[in-house]
């Protein structure tokens, strides 16, 4: 299974509270985080080679990891310095545990310091694109061109190596860019072979995984599909299943994946508090029910999600109140169509990573839910209704998601879907959300999507919407002086969601949406393009 978006990563405290190996994926790599905001990257990197890779604290002890049987470790990098009197170690039997370890950045630090090298600070801090000089191509840097393009991130570098290390590479800057132990299998980088910046990275790694770790290629999606059925039909037995559907691609997933499993144990439920997209509830049952013959119970709440924002402008407030009435809704609903033993949620390994907290029953040992995952992430349940919680998806990143999902027969439409928020569109009309703005930009965002797909271009953003502003605007149609609304177009690019710049659209397309919204969409005289990136703007204008 692969990935490709980057993402910061918090370090977890502990190992997961459940294990997140199983027969499927012995042959792992661990990642030991220092608080780096690449650790994730270097998982995704790791699992584009079909080979399965956990994200662990930094504080997980040789005896943890010899339990979890790694074939390689990697030391992720960090922003402190080793020799800081509060900086990040790692247990030192760790050597001894004769399993391959790559230190990256500060990882190589915290190897060579521990070892017995030095670590100072740099004279001359090294810092983006770096060419590096490769003095031995062979191990870790098989394949990798000589002269190629390093990303460095360093105030320190290692000034005397430990016993038996090798340099491999150097910069014009740093003398020990790569470095190893060969008869130990103990190396270390001072670049990030992780992004995209550095050239020969992905070899590197390949290096690492296959040919240092002797890793075979077996974290596959036709295998995880298999595994993971087998493990949902013997924790649920012949128990009752909920699941919120909320059209995108990770309940949609779920509900494919657990009703392969358990077939009609699996209730969905749908709860449209009106907020969605032109056609977006009449589709998502039309497929469920109609294409692929998962039944979905449809509640619809539009008035009452409407009443609780009545007369409200803060936005925040806005994210409260219909956060509050779906938990409302979802309590009396379940309570109606219930009991269920277990509620499905959409936990991804993100959430996994930067969560140390797990809610655990103390008589069963089982995981609760105090929290929905829906695409409202609206907070939490109430104690009182408590489900043992499954989550087959806490394995995987957000591309392996679309990947599984491709995999088991998810429409592409879904698979491909643009992110859309909890919330909805009430927090793309700024201030007071009423019925008669909801149409309004309900038509015109469809337009945009509408146009956009026509021309093809529709993968080709991260994001594409119209907003709705709380002000109006002169303008003249028809010889007739009018005062309506503005839209505001916001289309975006973006690998991750963290960072995005706003796209550089074709003028003529622009037009054409232009055109289409103001003369076919009532109550609105203007429309203006966003081209605000993030930062310092944000994607959402609320």
């Amino acid at each position: 299974m692969t990935t490709q978006t980057p993402s910061v990563s918090q370090t977890t405290e502990t190992l997961p509270p459940e294990s997140l190996t199983t027969s499927l994926n012995r042959q792992m790599i661990v990642i030991l985080d220092f608080g780096s905001q690449y650790s994730e990257l270097i998982a995704r990197r790791i699992r584009e080679t079909s080979v399965y890779s956990e994200v662990l604290s930094y504080r997980t002890t040789a005896e943890q990891l010899q339990q979890l049987n790694p074939k390689g470790i990697i030391l992720s990098g960090g922003p402190s310095s080793v020799y800081d009197e509060n900086a990040p170690h790692c247990d030192p039997q760790i050597w001894q545990l004769g399993v391959p370890v790559l230190g990256v950045c500060y990882g190589m630090q915290l190897m060579v310091q521990q070892l017995g090298g030095k670590v100072e600070r740099a004279k001359r801090a090294e810092y983006g694109k770096a060419s590096l000089h490769i003095d031995d191509p062979t191990d870790l840097l098989t394949n990798v061109e000589n002269g190629s393009i390093a990303w460095m991130s360093h105030g320190d570098s290692c000034k005397e190596l430990p016993s038996g290390f090798e340099i491999l590479a150097h910069t014009d800057n740093t003398d020990s860019a790569a470095i190893a132990h060969h008869t130990k299998k103990l190396f270390g980088v001072q670049f990030h072979p992780e992004v995209v910046h550095s050239v020969g990275g992905i070899a590197l790694i390949r290096n690492f995984v296959y040919h240092i770790c002797q890793c075979e290629p077996t974290w596959t999606t036709e295998a995880f599909v298999e595994e993971s059925v087998r493990e949902i039909r013997a924790k649920i037995g012949d128990k009752r299943v909920l699941l919120a559907l909320s059209g995108g691609v990770d309940s949609s997933t779920l509900a494919f994946l657990l009703h392969r499993a358990i077939g009609d144990q699996l209730t969905c439920m749908f709860i449209d508090q009106g907020f969605m997209r032109k056609g977006e509830p009449e589709r998502l049952m039309d497929i469920f029910a109609q294409q692929f013959h998962i039944p979905v119970v449809y509640v619809n709440a539009r008035q009452r999600f409407l009443a609780q924002i009545e007369g409200i402008t803060d936005p925040e407030e806005k994210r409260k109140r219909i956060g509050h009435e779906f938990i409302q809704v979802f309590e009396e609903e379940s309570n109606r169509l219930g009991p269920f033993d277990y509620l499905a949620q959409g936990t991804l390994y993100p959430d996994v990573i930067e969560s140390a907290d797990s809610n655990v029953d103390p008589k069963t040992g089982e995981r609760v839910a105090v929290k929905i995952k829906s695409h409202h992430n609206v907070g939490g349940l109430p104690k009182n209704l408590r489900f043992k919680l499954v989550e087959p998806l806490r394995k995987l990143f957000k591309d392996e998601v679309r990947k599984l999902g491709r995999s088991i027969g998810l429409p592409e439409e879904i698979v491909r879907r643009h992110p859309f928020p909890g919330p909805g569109l009430a927090i793309r009309i700024l201030g007071e959300v009423t019925a008669d703005k909801l149409n309004i930009l309900r038509d015109a965002d469809f337009i945009v999507r509408d146009e956009i797909s026509k021309q093809g271009m529709y993968h080709d953003f991260w994001q594409a919407f119209a907003v709705l502003l709380p002000v109006r605007s002169v303008g003249v149609m028809g010889d007739q002086r009018t005062y309506a609304y503005p839209i505001v177009l916001r289309l975006v690019s973006s690998e991750d969601g963290m960072t995005a710049d706003w796209s550089r659209v074709p003028y003529e397309l622009l037009e054409i949406i232009s055109n289409r919204i103001v003369n076919e969409v009532k109550g609105v005289n203007r429309v203006v393009y966003d081209i605000t990136s993030k930062p310092p703007g944000t994607i959402e204008w609320e």
